[in-house]
């Protein structure tokens, strides 16, 4: 049985390979900094892409991509920023923010990938 911890990797690792099955180029996963941690980091086309992956086995609590809240999302955005600032990327590359949410038991998952789910929240 898996923790909540190795839940999650599992369910990265299934939004990773979802996302490069469909031209999503990976390049960090589960960064950290003292402000937050992004689940995948990578390229689609000519964006930077900070994707957030969230769980669930069932909808009675919502939707999975419903718990990426403003709070989280400004999180989100700050450590992009930091992760941004850390590798020299200049303000003119195109930056998004996507949500994948996932659902269902092994035997029947679904996949939901948001590009552009929410719009950069700046840091005050």
């Amino acid at each position: 049985m898996l923790n909540n911890r190795g839940i999650g990797k599992h369910y990265e690792e299934l939004a990773c390979s979802y996302l490069e099955q469909n031209g999503f180029e990976v390049a960090e996963k589960n960064f950290r900094s003292r402000n937050g941690e992004i689940d995948i980091i990578g390229y689609h086309g000519e964006f930077l892409v900070f994707v957030e992956v969230k769980y669930r086995a069932t909808d009675k609590k919502g939707m999975p991509e419903e718990a990426v809240i403003p709070a989280k999302q400004k999180r989100i955005c700050k450590t992009a920023d930091y992760y941004r600032f850390l590798h020299k990327y200049s303000d003119d590359r195109p930056v998004r923010y996507d949500v994948v949410g996932i659902s269902g038991t092994e035997e029947a998952v679904n996949i939901r990938w948001y590009r552009n789910a929410f719009a950069h929240i700046y840091a005050r």
